[in-house]
Formats: structure tokens, sequence, C-alpha cells
């Protein structure tokens, strides 16, 4: 049986700094440059961003988060990187919004990509654990 690296609880700057900056290019990448609501033919607005944009988004961190969390075994480092990363991105992205309310979009995106990214990389390191015990 092969013996598996023990998961790493403690935060490391680098690897949490390294997710934070490639969540924010991500999110640069797939909804920053979307800036325009779509007005409907009913007169309803919808946007700016389009679902294709966000499951890209999702899809994109999908291989940083697995790397952080198979591969280097730093599950702390993945949820911490992730979520301030496009929380960060998010601030800056809406805080031009006039009507004040950017905050309650910022919280949620917080909150969101905290309870999802903690939830996959709590899923990764147990298939990992189960590959690696199988194995």
């Amino acid at each position: 049986m092969r013996r598996q690296q023990p998961l790493n609880l403690v935060p490391q700057p680098p690897t949490t700094l390294a997710l934070a900056v490639i969540a924010s290019m991500a999110w640069a990448a797939w909804l920053g440059w979307d800036q325009q609501r779509d007005v409907q033919p009913d007169g309803s607005v919808t946007g700016p961003y389009e679902a294709w944009q966000v499951i890209g988004l999702v899809l994109t961190l999908l291989a940083p988060l697995y790397w952080a969390a198979s591969s280097r075994r730093h599950i702390t480092d993945a949820v911490l990187g992730v979520t301030t990363g496009l929380t960060a991105a998010a601030f800056y992205d809406w805080s031009d919004d006039a009507s004040g309310l950017f905050m309650v979009g910022v919280f949620l995106v917080a909150a969101g990509s905290f309870a999802a990214t903690t939830a996959v990389t709590a899923l990764i390191a147990s298939l990992k654990r189960v590959t690696v015990t199988n194995a």
C-alpha cells in the first residue's frame, strides 16, 4: 500500500496567494469583460453574465482546486485562495455600482464560493484518500 501525504490544514501563504491570483485572473477572463445588461423584448433586464460564462469560470477553477487539494494536499489553501480571489475580483468589478448594493453581491460571492470550494475540496480529498487506500 502506498503511503499518502497527510492533509495540510495550516495555510501556506504562497499557495494561497497563487490560488487567489489564479481565481482573480479566471474571473477577469470569463466575467470581467462583460459589463452590458441585456434588455429582453418584454422589457425585462438580464445579465450582465450569461450562464456559459459562469460555468466556464467554475470549470476553469476546478483544475487549480484539484492541484491544491489532491497533489499538494493543501485543503485550507484551496478554500481560502479561491474564495479570496473570487471575492476580491467581484469587489473590484462591481464597486462602481451606483445603487450601493454591490456589497450584497460581494458577500454572496464570498459565501457561495466558500461553501462550494469547501465541498469540492472535501470531495476531492476524500476521493483521493479512497483511491490511494484501494491502490
